[in-house]
C-alpha cells in the first residue's frame, strides 16, 4: 500500500515513522527545510514512551517525485491547505483517497451529508472552491487527531501523550478504502477507530479547540489556568453551548456532554495549545477552521453565537496586528 504523508511535522512525522516501519506499506513524506534535510541525511526518529525508532522513508519537497498513491494523508494546518491543494496533483490517481487530518471544521463538511445543505461550500475554509477543484470531495476521508507531539529537532518527533485517530467516510460507510486504511494503521501500531458518524467527533474535539485555543492565545494562559479561572470557565461553557447548538442544527450529536468535559477538566494542565504555541513562535494562527467556520455555520443555521463572535473578532484582530493572519 502506497501512503504519502503531506506535511511531515509533529503529526505527519509520527504517522510517517510508524507507517514506514510497518511491513507491506510504502510510506513517503512531503517535508521542507531543515526537517527535510535531516530526514534525508539521518532518517526520521520517533521518541515515544521511552522507546526510539529511526526509519528512512523517501522524503521530498516535490510531490512529483512519488507519483500516484493509494492514500495521501494531509497533515498541514487547515489554513495552509488552499496554498498546497494544487501541488497534490501528482499524488492523485483515479482512486486515491485523501485523509484530511487537521483541526476544526473540515472543508468537505457538507459532502454526502443528506439535507438542504448537501454539497454546500464553507466560504471561510475554501474560498473560491480551490480545494474542491484541486482534490474533489469524493476523495475525502475524515480524521480527528488526538495526540501530543512536537518536532523536538529537525528529523526528530517526540510524542508526549497517548494518540488516537478517529476516522470516517463522509457518507458514514465502512468503505473498502477505509477498511484498508484501518488495517494499515493497525499493522503500523497506530491507534485508530472508524466511525459511521465522523462529524459528531469533529464537533466533539472542536468544542475543546474553539474555547481553549483562542482564549489561550488572547491570555497567554495554559490549559490549567483557563480551567482554574471561574470567569473564563463560565465563558468557555457559553461558547461550548453555542457551538453545540450549531452542531445540533446541522444534525450532529456530541458523544461527550459539556458537563462531562468540565467534570474531568484538562488532562494536561501545563499544556500550551497549538494556537498559543503558534502565536509565541510567530506562525500564522488557526482561526477560520476553528472559530470562523462556526460563525459562518451559525449564520447559515440561524443560531446565535455572540460569545463565539466576540472571540473570533478579538483573535482575528490580534492575528492581523501581529502579522499572523493567514493570507488567502
Amino acid at each position: 500500500m502506497k501512503i504519502c504523508i503531506y506535511g511531515a511535522g509533529s503529526v505527519g512525522g509520527y504517522l510517517g515513522a510508524r507507517l514506514a516501519a510497518a511491513d507491506g506499506i510504502e510510506a513517503s513524506l512531503i517535508a521542507r527545510g531543515a526537517h527535510l534535510a535531516a530526514i534525508r541525511q539521518d532518517g526520521l526518529t520517533l521518541h515515544q514512551q521511552g522507546e526510539s525508532v529511526t526509519v528512512r522513508p523517501a522524503a521530498s519537497d516535490n510531490p512529483a517525485d512519488f507519483g500516484p498513491q493509494d492514500v495521501v494523508i494531509c497533515t498541514v494546518k487547515a489554513h495552509g491547505l488552499t496554498g498546497i491543494a494544487r501541488s497534490m496533483a501528482p499524488l492523485l490517481g483515479p482512486d486515491t483517497a485523501v485523509v484530511f487530518a487537521m483541526n476544526g471544521v473540515p472543508w468537505w463538511y457538507f459532502h454526502a451529508l443528506p439535507g438542504q445543505h448537501e454539497g454546500r461550500s464553507i466560504d471561510r475554509l475554501d474560498p473560491g472552491g480551490t480545494i474542491r477543484d484541486a482534490t474533489g470531495p469524493e476523495r475525502a476521508i475524515g480524521c480527528v487527531v488526538h495526540i501530543g507531539a512536537e518536532v523536538t529537532s529537525p528529523g526528530t518527533v517526540t510524542v508526549t501523550g497517548r494518540e488516537r485517530f478517529e476516522m470516517g467516510e463522509p457518507d458514514g460507510s465502512m468503505s473498502p478504502r477505509l477498511t484498508r486504511l484501518m488495517e494499515a494503521f493497525g499493522t503500523a501500531g497506530i491507534t485508530a477507530v472508524a466511525h459511521d458518524n465522523i462529524r459528531d467527533y469533529v464537533w466533539s474535539k472542536l468544542l475543546g479547540n474553539i474555547t481553549s485555543n483562542p482564549l489561550s492565545a488572547l491570555t497567554r494562559a495554559t490549559m490549567g489556568q483557563l480551567y482554574d479561572d471561574d470567569i473564563l470557565r463560565g465563558f468557555m461553557r457559553r461558547m461550548m453551548e453555542e457551538a453545540e447548538a450549531v452542531a445540533s442544527a446541522l444534525g450532529a450529536s456530541l458523544p461527550v456532554s459539556i458537563d462531562k468535559r468540565f467534570e474531568s477538566g484538562p488532562r494536561l494542565k501545563d499544556f500550551r495549545t497549538s494556537t498559543l504555541q503558534d502565536l509565541l513562535a510567530g506562525r500564522p494562527l488557526e482561526i477560520e477552521p476553528i472559530v470562523g467556520a462556526v460563525v459562518e455555520l451559525g449564520d447559515l443555521t440561524g443560531v446565535d453565537t455572540p460569545s463565539i463572535d466576540l472571540i473570533y473578532a478579538l483573535l482575528k484582530r490580534l492575528a492581523i496586528n501581529e502579522g499572523l493572519y493567514p493570507a488567502g
